[in-house]
């Protein structure tokens, strides 16, 4: 007596679902083209043609990132159309910060059993992502791997590839002693020190997903899902009209981790206390984690995204550019020589 036949479906993928996928995220994609896209979604490989008569010596810049833990939110507020924008913001942040334009980006999506409408959420903010940072979405992969991942969860990584002329490359080189360095608000804690603050909010303060913060308002979910800011265009922007010396972008490490990644020998940045603006949930945070200051900035941005050395006498000019362009933004201390064997950042 011969057995039962089995499919791919019985062992927990589904092939039609994910054809439907495909058709439901087409319209997404569409709408992040760029006029170098040389073909739609579907094929083996995305195409894009380098406009290279733009750049004199074009040079390449890729980035590749996650969005961590903050997934174990959007698992647990069943919310999934904004941890999209984070995975984009993540890796095009990185990239601009060298002068390099974000051209394409690519996204990797794995789950234990594909839900098509839960992964076209996921999509369309990956593709709200690519709208902000006018890089075009090309291709990408879903994997359906059952039994890897839990119930209703998933992981997703991103790509991106930029571009910026070599005369133009941005490298921290030329910053000096007397810049002043300019703090580009964030939005809370992008997708970074999120071990930290569920250990907090969740074990700590015992709240629960839904529960009102009462310091904003708002559930923690709203709070904690809000998502990471893109810089992209604002920075661009910048880089037409002004000479900025140097970029970082405040992720994992913070900004006594990430702010001496593009200082050069000899030089530190002394930071102003209380020269920004925080945001209410990093004092929720650090007051009912009892966390001391040094592990708050070398964990969480602090209300920071991004720092961008600039020279003095620019920068009142670069303050109303970007008052301009919506952009909160402070002045937030200034580069010194650093003598040998000091600190790299410096708290005043």
């Amino acid at each position: 007596m011969s057995e039962d036949r089995i499919t791919y479906k019985d062992s927990g993928v589904d092939i039609d679902a994910g054809n439907n996928f495909v058709k439901m995220i087409k319209p997404f994609v569409k709408a992040t083209s760029r006029p170098e896209v040389m073909a739609d979604i579907g094929g083996f490989g995305g195409l894009f043609s380098l406009n290279s008569g733009k750049y004199k010596n074009p040079v390449l810049v890729s980035g590749t990132d996650g969005v961590g833990t903050k997934l174990k939110l959007a698992f647990m507020a069943d919310k999934h159309d904004t941890v999209g924008i984070d995975l984009v913001a993540m890796c095009v942040n990185d990239i601009v910060v060298q002068g390099a334009e974000p051209l394409f980006f690519l996204d990797y999506l794995a789950t234990g059993k594909l839900d098509p409408v839960k992964a076209a959420d996921i999509v369309k903010g990956i593709a709200d992502g690519c709208i902000q940072a006018g890089c075009a979405l090309i291709g990408g992969e879903t994997a359906e791997m059952p039994g890897f991942y839990a119930d209703g969860e998933y992981d997703m990584a991103g790509f991106t590839v930029g571009v910026v002329d070599r005369e133009n490359l941005i490298d921290g080189s030329s910053i000096t002693v007397g810049d002043k360095l300019i703090g580009l608000a964030s939005t809370g804690l992008h997708s970074n020190g999120y071990s930290l603050a569920r250990k907090v909010i969740f074990e700590r303060m015992g709240l629960k997903i839904d529960s009102i913060l009462p310091e904003t308002g708002r559930t923690v979910a709203d709070e904690l899902l809000t998502p990471t800011k893109i810089y992209v265009k604002s920075v661009l922007n910048l880089l037409r009209d002004f000479k900025i010396n140097g970029i970082a972008h405040i992720t994992g490490g913070g900004l006594l981790e990430n702010i001496p990644r593009v200082l050069p020998h000899g030089c530190k940045a002394v930071l102003h206390r209380g020269s920004w603006t925080t945001l209410p949930i990093f004092d929720i945070l650090q007051k009912a984690g009892n966390i001391e200051e040094t592990e708050m900035l070398r964990t969480l941005n602090c209300g920071i995204g991004m720092v961008l050395a600039v020279p003095e006498k620019e920068t009142d000019d670069i303050l109303i550019r970007l008052s301009g362009l919506n952009e909160k933004a402070f002045v937030i201390g200034e580069v010194a020589k650093c003598d040998h064997g000091a600190e790299a950042v410096e708290l005043v």
